[in-house]
């Protein structure tokens, strides 16, 4: 799957999260602006404490989430090679193609005409990517290996 495809299908996904709409023409445009919510305070996720609710600010998740909002896009995850990551499937991960990636980064790369998400590993001059389930093993590139960019995010929805 060549870049453009994984690009249209970034957009098809986020017409049906209606992120975007199409217009009368070919283009595609946003529905609605970032959403902001109140950050009440923080919950202890360890041993129970007695709970404090006050305002202490509002976040727009869009904002918090993307860093580079004209050089991001969504993709939905499956398979389980991320997992001790914590990237599950089903997940969405943000992804900035704006990034190169550097070693220890998440990526979105092809590989050999294969699209994948592994950790990047540079070691001298060899370049390879690595689960994070150790089922698996290491992807070493046999011919070619492009970065379409780096995971900055992860999205799950429980309910």
């Amino acid at each position: 799957m060549r870049t453009s495809a994984v690009s249209l299908k970034v957009v098809h996904a986020l017409e049906n999260l209606t992120t975007l709409e199409a217009d009368e023409g070919t283009k595609t445009v946003p529905i609605a602006g970032p959403q902001s919510y109140q950050v009440l305070g923080l919950v202890e996720a360890g041993f129970p404490s007695p709970a404090e609710e006050e305002l202490r600010d509002t976040l727009s998740l869009d904002e918090f989430l993307v860093q580079n909002p004209d050089a991001s896009f969504l993709l939905k995850v499956s398979g389980d090679s991320m997992t001790g990551a914590g990237i599950l499937p089903g997940d969405l991960v943000i992804v900035d193609r704006s990034q190169t990636g550097k070693s220890g980064d998440i990526v979105i790369a092809e590989v050999d005409g294969e699209w994948t998400m592994k950790y990047l590993k540079k070691s001298g001059d060899a370049v390879y990517l690595v689960p994070a389930n150790p089922r698996y093993e290491p992807v070493r590139p046999k011919h070619e290996l492009k970065i379409a960019g780096v995971v900055t995010a992860v999205v799950r929805k429980y309910k």
